[in-house]
């Protein structure tokens, strides 16, 4: 009599390899808060509209008077066109460093304690969290672009330089929101938090290449300007959408770095964060 062939077990995500599961669970955790985020912006559209306010008074009076003038040397480049870049990566700079504030009020309501009970990896939950606040600046960004085409920013129409602007926006605006996890995590505080936030986010601007070029920075400000993230993020952008010669691979690496370096710390101090 022969014996019938066993099919072996299906492999399930309790058998899978460490690596291989956290990978999953990461995943899957960033596609869930993303959708939330998604959700959350459908059903209150209104804040896409209120915090395009700010980015277009940059742009409207800021650009339009600097550009007229003659002030701010950028080349060939129209100013407006070389600072619509730079808007678009403040306007994310400033949706993600306050996501820390999302945290403490989730640890105030008893979510996080929930959170962090749960088979979830610490990195998993956090980096979902990063990647929201990308989906939630990229939504942004669209209102800022938007009004920088009926100003008549000339950008790019590639798909392909697109797909990379929403990758830049993603990673910069992770980078940011895991620091304002781990500053969470220190202060522990919701005013403490946002008073510092509020510190460092127009430093972290002014310091930044988003207003003017490089060259006429002091030495001082060209020092921090090369070891601030939100500069290699603007000289993404400005070069996929706008054209002007950057170094895209020096500047999607250290967003990278960056953001795999904030996501690690923050979750690091996410346990504290959670006993309050």
């Amino acid at each position: 009599m022969s014996v019938l062939p066993v099919a072996p077990p299906a492999a399930s995500a309790d058998t899978e390899p460490g690596p291989l599961r956290l990978v999953r669970t990461t995943l899957s955790r960033i596609g869930t808060m993303c959708l939330v985020e998604l959700q959350k912006l459908r059903h209150d559209r209104t804040e896409l509209v209120t915090r395009a306010v700010q980015p277009a008074l940059w742009l409207i009076v800021f650009g339009q008077v600097f550009t007229r003038i003659h002030a701010i040397p950028t080349g060939s480049t129209p100013y407006l066109d070389f600072l619509a870049p730079g808007i678009l990566a403040q306007s994310a700079l400033f949706i993600a460093i306050f996501y820390g504030i999302q945290i403490i009020w989730e640890r105030d309501a008893g979510v996080l304690s929930k959170l962090m009970v749960t088979p979830t990896p610490r990195v998993a939950l956090v980096a979902a969290k990063a990647f929201a606040a990308g989906v939630r600046a990229v939504a942004q960004a669209v209102v800022v672009l938007i009004l920088a085409l009926v100003l008549g920013v000339s950008l790019t129409g590639n798909p392909l330089k697109l797909l990379g602007v929403v990758v830049a926006l993603m990673l910069g605006s992770a980078f940011f929101c895991c620091l304002s996890i781990t500053i969470a995590g220190l202060v522990l505080s919701r005013d403490r938090l946002m008073g510092i936030g509020q510190a460092i986010t127009m430093p972290l601007f002014f310091a930044s290449n988003a207003l003017y070029p490089v060259e006429l920075m002091p030495g001082w400000l060209q020092v921090i300007n090369h070891v601030n993230p939100l500069s290699y993020e603007v000289d993404a952008l400005r070069g996929l959408l706008v054209g002007t010669e950057a170094t895209i691979t020096l500047d999607f690496g250290v967003l990278v770095v960056a953001a795999a370096f904030m996501i690690t710390v923050a979750s690091a101090l996410l346990p504290r964060l959670s006993r309050g």
